[in-house]
Order: structure tokens, then sequence, then C-alpha cells
């Protein structure tokens, strides 16, 4: 965590309460350098975590109620610690009381106040950061201790049942277990991971599309069930146990066939982007990003017009060494851009006010 959050997190928390808090956690964001749409079905992807993210200062109070305050929106929540409801809507409040359910009904009551730096809907998960940090928040003040795959699983089940979004494991895992600097290899199967340095000239610059996108429209939940009516259809538990054969000897309705090739193809460059990593090939990794975002687009049809473009103007200021892909679910968001370290000025001045260094 920078200090200028955590110090704005003690400051949004005394200007609320009146008082001193009893600690502050983090989370960062995350961003996915490839393996995108796969962790649902079984898959590897490979994320890492960015410096951005939220900040909860939080203190211990009297009484059995949870008092949330989210500085960045300037609004209030208050609800009782161990029998949270799910609000009307769709909001931080979601998120906030969806982990505090998921705590066992161990909570003692407390303050939070919520800040963070993560653009909301740039594809950052910025969800999954807020849940990790009340779920660190929950965990300190209730004297909890917590793992951090423990920590991601409730995470994904506060998406599921108090958002509504049928989401994998990937971003809750990269948030609660990510290493600062590296990318990190997940099996969304088992949860079994590694964290993977980049060699040292590789530079990654997120940038903001400027399109807002949003989940909870159905188009996330629709591409998780074409998904498995994929599955069900080739007669595996998950498309990670299919192939391309199997694929084309089935001959699929489409959209599920395109959904099926996308995620095997998928499957296939995370591998194969671990491998450019070791050997230090960043022309191999390059075209894998690309390869990955034509995938995206033209296969699984979650990309942007505005995120299409703003990857070939990108792709073409940094070259033929080095690639440019849409990460995130899509629907707007963000592109990722792996490049030589020297020229991550360059794009950060050409991006000034969207562009987040990651290394």
């Amino acid at each position: 965590m920078t200090g200028q959050l955590h110090e704005k997190a003690k400051a949004c928390f005394r200007e609320h309460f009146w008082r001193e808090p009893d600690g502050v956690v983090f989370a960062p964001g995350r961003v996915n350098l490839i393996g995108e749409h796969v962790d649902y079905n079984d898959g590897l992807v490979l994320p890492m975590p960015v410096s951005a993210g939220t900040a909860i200062a939080w203190a211990q109070t009297d009484g059995d109620r949870i008092d949330a305050f989210a500085a960045d929106f300037g609004e209030e929540d208050s609800f009782t610690a161990n029998d949270p409801e799910k609000p009307q809507g769709v909001d931080w409040r979601s998120y906030i009381r969806g982990m505090a359910a998921q705590m066992g009904g161990s909570l003692p009551a407390m303050q939070l106040a919520i800040t963070g730096d993560l653009p909301k809907g740039s594809g950052l998960s910025s969800s999954a950061s807020l849940c990790i940090a009340a779920g660190r928040a929950f965990a300190e003040a209730g004297g909890l201790a917590v793992d951090a795959t423990t920590l991601a699983r409730r995470a994904q089940h506060t998406e599921h049942d108090f958002a509504g979004v049928a989401c994998g494991i990937m971003d809750q895992m990269a948030v609660a277990a990510g290493k600062a600097g590296e990318a990190m290899l997940l099996d969304c199967r088992d949860l079994s991971y590694s964290h993977v340095a980049l060699p040292d000239d590789w530079g990654v610059v997120v940038i903001e599309s400027g399109v807002t996108r949003g989940l909870v429209d159905g188009e996330y939940n629709a591409r998780r069930q074409q998904c498995e009516a994929a599955a069900r259809a080739l007669g595996v538990t998950s498309l990670r146990d299919a192939d391309l054969d199997m694929v084309e000897n089935a001959k699929l309705p489409q959209p599920e066939k395109n959904r099926a090739l996308h995620v095997i193809g998928e499957i296939a460059r995370v591998r194969e982007a671990r491998a450019a990593i070791a050997d230090a090939n960043l022309s191999d990794f390059g075209r894998i990003l690309r390869e990955g975002h034509a995938s995206l687009r033209d296969l699984f049809e979650v990309s942007h017009p505005e995120v299409d473009r703003l990857v070939e103007r990108v792709q073409e200021a940094i070259g033929e060494v080095g690639g440019v892909r849409m990460t995130g679910a899509g629907f707007g968001g963000s592109v990722v851009a792996v490049m030589p370290g020297d020229k991550v000025d360059r794009i950060m001045q050409d991006y000034a006010g969207r562009a987040l260094r990651v290394i």
C-alpha cells in the first residue's frame, strides 16, 4: 500500500468517526496478462497485482453493528455484524455485507472507512480488491486467522451471492495471494500457484479505454452459461478437459463452438506465455497477447470498438516487440501492454492520466 493511500484512509476515518482507527489494511487491484475467461473453465491464468487498490481503516466499537463509510462516494452503511442482509441494489455495500456474511458469525462491532485509487469499471478488479480488503479488516478486527485461498473463496462467494456475478476465482486469488511486481501462474482447478518474475528489461502498463464496463447486465453470466453448455455437449466436466479435435468432431452450434475454441486456445496461450517468460522472449510474448486479443474479440465477443482501436494505437507505438490486448472480463475497461522497459516512459506520457505503470 502506498503511504498516501494509507494516510488517506486514516484521515477519512478520523474525519467521519472522530477517533483514531485501530488499524489499516490494503488489497491491490490486478491486471491479467493472459488467460481471460478461463478461470471458470478450470483453466490456467497469468495475472499480477497492481500498485493501486483499496485501503480500509477500521476500529472496534460497542454494540453489534458494522458502520461503514465509503469516502470516495460520500456514502454510509450500517448493518448487523453477524447477520447482514443483502442490499436491494448492487453497489459497494453488497461487497462489504457479503464479506461480513462469509466470516462465520464471529465479527465484533466495528467502524470502517473505505477509500481507493482503482478506477471503477476499468477491468482492474476493483470489486475483488474491495472484498479482499474488507475480509482483511474483518479478520484483523475479529482476531481471525484466514489464509489467502480461504479469503479468495469467500470473496468469490460474495460476488456470486451478493452481487449476482458468476465469476471465477482468478481475480480474488491474484488480489489475495499475488506478489507485488510479479505475475502469478494460477491453476484455477486446484488453486495451486507459483510466482513468476518477469525479465528486468520488460515493462507492463495498463491503459484505461474510457469505456466503463459492467458485468451484471447478463453478458458475463451468459458467456459462462455458453461455456458450460459446450462442456456438457462435449461430455467433459469443464472445457479445461476439451481439445480442438473434440470441438470440431462434436459439431457444436454457435456461439458455443466459438466460446469453446477461445477457452481451449487461451489455456494453451498461458502455457506458451510462461515459456516465453522463461526464455525472456518478448517477441513471442507479444504475439501471444495479440492472438489473445483477437480471440476475445472474434470468438468470445467481449471486446469493444474503442478498446480495439486503443489496442491498435498502443501496438503501433511500442512496435513489433511486445504486445497489447484487452484485459479483464471485457465490454470496455482497460488494455494491458507488455513492452521493452525503455518504452514505458513514452507510453506513460502519451496516455497521461489514463495509464498505470505496473513494472
